[in-house]
């Protein structure tokens, strides 16, 4: 990033497309403040935003729940017509969801001319990260009404609500939902999810089960919280593909 905004100060004629590549670069790096710096400084160069810009800034903001930048983010796509496009208002959902207006996030929501599969998640994931997930549920079931196809992401999503939520029967339900009805391969993510779901809720033996007969190795957040799990159901000793863990040492 350095060297790409050493390169962006030396260009003489710097148009709306190289901000949009810069202030993207500060957020996927995970420097959200200097990506709105840059975002400031497309606004003061008087350049004109694009369809593309906004929803790049609307990351940086959701990553540091500034709920007032949000909120004239959001003035400025109604002024400037992009208050519509998808990506803008998906951006929005999961800003007001992060900022904790759920409200406002459904408001976005229920207004969309068009939703895609991440416009269903983005409004699940709001609900689930606020505890509502009942809604998450309710939801899901409803994009499958409308004709929409859950994927991967969509399904770590419902997984992680079921998960937090302690519903374990439902999780199962998703669980091989996802695998029989919609052909998709679980990931590591949905099967963290499967693992700390079972074992939170004191069913060591089967999450234990999910563990062996995954075709993935796991990774240190799934380990973590499964042995975290039995150590508090007091499973102090456990045999794991192969690995014996001692958790009273």
């Amino acid at each position: 990033m350095a060297d790409a905004q050493l390169i962006f100060s030396f260009t003489n004629r710097k148009s709306t497309f190289i901000y949009n590549t810069l202030i993207r670069g500060y957020a996927s790096t995970k420097q959200f403040h200097l990506s709105i710096s840059c975002f400031h400084e497309l606004l003061i160069s008087n350049s004109n935003i694009d369809r593309y810009t906004l929803p790049i800034v609307l990351k940086s903001v959701s990553a540091l729940s500034s709920m007032r930048l949000g909120q004239q983010l959001h003035t400025l796509a109604l002024v400037r017509g992009f208050s519509s496009e998808l990506a803008n208002c998906n951006a929005l959902i999961t800003m007001y969801s992060k900022c904790g207006d759920l409200g406002f996030a459904r408001k976005v929501f229920d207004k969309m001319p068009e939703r895609s599969q991440a416009t269903w998640c983005a409004m699940m994931s709001g609900y689930g990260m606020h505890g509502e997930f009942d809604k998450v549920f309710w939801l899901f079931e409803s994009m499958l009404y409308f004709g929409v196809f859950p994927d991967a992401a969509t399904f770590t999503t419902v997984l992680t609500a079921c998960s937090h939520g302690g519903h374990v029967e439902e999780g199962k339900r998703y669980f091989e939902m996802m695998v029989r009805e919609f052909r998709l391969s679980p990931s590591l993510e949905h099967y963290t999810c499967m693992v700390d779901m079972l074992s939170k809720s004191g069913r060591i033996e089967e999450a234990k089960g999910v563990i062996e007969r995954m075709e993935i190795e796991p990774d240190e957040a799934l380990w973590r919280a499964f042995l975290g799990a039995c150590s508090i159901h007091g499973t102090f000793q456990i045999i794991v593909r192969g690995k014996q863990f001692n958790l009273a040492d």
